[in-house]
């Protein structure tokens, strides 16, 4: 078979446009900033600073997903997924460009609305696009470009700061993400205007079922979950004692193990549910939280990032397909939902950290409060359990 990187409409194509708009969206104009925050609090941002800086970058993700509920076209969904694309590049640019203060809240709550476009829709927009007749597989392929964007930030900006800046840093990946942009903005389009009338469907509120509801507050303790270590884990490893240095290499081993997880948890949702395979990584991922409150050993808090990179891209995924199947044909309805439920939880979880951390000056606090707050995840779910739906 001849390989044609640019043919819009081979599966291969589509896939690797989908990683890398993830990477861009998601590894980049969000990720980036965790990977470089011990280089930034070294130089003049503070842990207060930095959680309120999340907290808008999750309110700006927060605003996309509430739009994308409502998005049912989609040539509409193309035009919106290559702004989310365009965004991302040039908030990036803005931190590699600027130290103005309001420079960089207006450019991390932009970042957030092209984040949403580039995850939620340009999702919508592979699972559209792809011509497997059972899309499971190839959407957990999909979902890897998380912890790919995780490893490539990390690993791109831990290059440049060798002999370079934090902001030469950014700069680099603007430019990448600028390249790697056109190629998504191609692929990930159709050849000629999609007929509307066949493709848009009617959203009622009767599809807002009581399972459905329970799902979506399980997915905002996700939300929770996700955004304490998402904004925090390198301070958070470097701050025990004996582990400065190691805030980095545990944040490379959440990408690395995030690569084949969405592929994992996704056969295993083939085989024994959906819903019983997020319980189980609610259940890893409260064990991740933890072990940095409780210990400074080095292995079991590099296996703290390797269980927080695997189940919050897990979620992610299964959450989403899951979303999109009981959805049928307008996933993004429910994909943006539960983003928005997901997205609560981003925007409130940095406030109340930085709060806890100025009354107690360290993350331990921090991470109680967030255990207990993703073990109602469970709770919820296993309440849901007792709808009958079709649990794939």
């Amino acid at each position: 078979m001849k390989i044609d990187l640019l043919d819009k409409n081979q599966n291969y194509n589509i896939l690797l446009a989908g990683i890398l708009s993830i990477v861009i969206g998601i590894g980049i104009a969000r990720f980036a900033f965790t990977s470089l925050l011990p280089s930034m609090l070294e130089d003049f941002l503070s842990i207060k600073d930095t959680g309120v800086l999340a907290s808008i970058n999750f309110t700006g993700y927060l605003l996309g997903a509430f739009l994308s509920i409502f998005i049912k076209d989609i040539n509409t969904k193309v035009k919106l997924f290559r702004l989310g694309i365009f965004l991302s590049v040039v908030t990036t640019m803005v931190l590699a460009l600027t130290t103005n203060e309001t420079l960089w809240f207006l450019s991390r709550i932009v970042a957030g609305f092209g984040s949403a476009m580039s995850l939620i829709v340009g999702s919508a927009i592979v699972m559209t696009k792809l011509s497997y007749s059972d899309k499971t597989k190839a959407m957990g392929i999909h979902f890897s470009g998380i912890g790919f964007g995780i490893v490539i930030s990390e690993l791109l900006t831990q290059y440049v700061l060798i002999d370079g800046t934090w902001s030469d840093a950014w700069m680099a990946l603007a430019v990448f993400a600028f390249f790697s942009g056109i190629y998504c903005a191609h692929i990930l389009s159709f050849d000629k205007e999609q007929r509307t009338d066949a493709i848009k469907h009617k959203v009622s509120k009767d599809m807002f079922t009581p399972y459905v509801k329970l799902l979506i507050l399980a997915y905002f303790t996700a939300g929770v979950g996700f955004v304490v270590q998402a904004t925090f884990f390198p301070d958070i490893i470097n701050s025990l004692p004996g582990l400065d240095g190691y805030g980095n290499l545990g944040w490379l081993i959440v990408g690395l193990a995030g690569i084949p997880s969405a592929i994992i948890w996704m056969r295993l949702a083939q085989k024994y549910g959906s819903v019983n395979m997020i319980i189980i990584a609610f259940f890893l991922q409260i064990i991740g939280i933890l072990i940095p409150a409780f210990t400074n050993d080095v292995a079991l808090n590099i296996l703290s990032g390797a269980l927080y990179g695997s189940t919050f891209i897990g979620h992610v995924a299964l959450f989403m397909h899951h979303g999109g199947h009981l959805a049928g044909k307008n996933p993004v309805v429910f994909m943006g939902a539960m983003t928005a439920a997901y997205g609560i939880g981003q925007v409130s979880a940095p406030l109340y950290s930085v709060s806890l951390f100025q009354i107690y000056g360290n993350y331990d606090a921090i991470l109680y409060l967030t255990a207990f707050i993703v073990s109602f995840g469970i709770v919820f779910l296993l309440i849901a359990k007792k709808f009958t739906v079709n649990k794939r």
